[in-house]
């Protein structure tokens, strides 16, 4: 299995578009600096890691051509701050871990911070930098906070909020950032990435790349997980010879508990997308068996956030599942 993901603030290469570096380093250099950059696109193409790119350079660290237009080596003294997370002009609000468990929202009080790092005029560079990963993950009371903050631009002080869904954001706080899109990869392109970071095999590279939806950082994680092994598992039980049942009780009794609930949605999501290809024709449904095909689609979708909003036992929606896909196979 490949080593998980790096944390963005230790990316220091950029293997993505020019577009986004180019549109930030012009308004820097012409003295129109916004306040407030939304970085948007899907999860994993690169936004978080372009915002500590761009942190880097508004905190003074030297550029380095050789890593890209906002390029700084992991030697510099300001690239060993922030991977420290010690820089005193970089505050960081991303979710919290307690006790083992990452929390499910960004608090209100994780943000009331804001307010008053940026009260603080900057201590070894010329700006104070924030950055939010992501602003999805605030909670409403949350992001009102921050919505104060936004009204008063801060003096010397950049904020750059990482969005998956910029659509569910409060309308006042997207009106009061300036918008930076992050297009998908080609799935060639992720698939010659993962390919080199994983070190997993050509035909796995492409396979990665075809679940990531056009996202490197997306392709890595599930290299690094039991992504493949999902999805084997999940073509099998659509199409071939589904698992011994010891198998599938294991994998069962794996999705309960806090730690569980990352395989779950995962597995769901590997099993929806084999139930997605035989319902539009990929797979041999036809008839009415493609409405229930895609009926069983609509279900695996919705069980991930019902499992969370209504605390219903995972290993009973799997079986659940594996019961439907036997009748459907029957």
């Amino acid at each position: 299995m490949a080593e998980p993901a790096p944390h963005p603030r230790d990316v220091y290469d950029w293997r993505g578009p020019d577009a986004p570096e180019r549109a930030f380093i012009d308004a820097l250099e012409r003295g129109r600096l916004h306040h407030a950059w939304l970085l948007t696109g899907p999860e994993g193409v690169g936004k978080a890691t372009f915002a500590y790119r761009a942190a880097r350079r508004l905190l003074g660290a030297a550029e380095t051509p050789s890593m890209g237009l906002l390029g700084a080596s992991p030697s510099d003294a300001v690239s060993r701050l922030i991977t420290a997370q010690s820089h005193p002009d970089l505050i960081v609000l991303e979710r919290a871990v307690v006790d083992g468990k990452v929390k499910k929202f960004i608090s209100v009080d994780d943000a009331r911070v804001l307010p008053e790092f940026f009260s603080k005029a900057p201590s070894r560079a010329a700006y104070r930098v924030a950055i939010v990963d992501a602003v999805d993950d605030m909670n409403i009371n949350a992001a009102n906070a921050l919505l104060k903050t936004l009204e008063e631009p801060p003096e010397r002080g950049v904020l750059f909020l990482v969005s998956h869904s910029p659509g569910k954001l409060l309308a006042t706080i997207r009106s009061r950032c300036r918008r930076l899109p992050f297009a998908p990869w080609k799935a060639a392109e992720v698939s010659a990435f993962v390919h080199e970071r994983a070190g997993v095999s050509l035909e796995d590279a492409d396979r990665l790349a075809a679940m990531s939806g056009g996202a490197p950082g997306r392709a890595l994680t599930l290299a690094g997980g039991p992504g493949l092994e999902f999805d084997d598992m999940a073509q099998a039980l659509v199409h071939g010879a589904p698992p011994p049942q010891a198998e599938l009780q294991h994998l069962a009794d794996s999705f309960r508990g806090q730690p569980g609930q990352v395989r779950f949605e995962l597995f769901f999501e590997r099993l929806g997308d084999a139930v997605r290809g035989h319902a539009t024709g990929q797979g041999n449904a036809l008839g009415s068996a493609v409405e229930r095909w895609a009926s069983l689609w609509d279900k695996l979708a919705a069980a991930p956030a019902q499992a969370d909003a209504l605390n219903l036992d995972r290993a009973d929606l799997f079986w659940s599942a594996i019961a439907d896909l036997k009748a459907l196979r029957a």
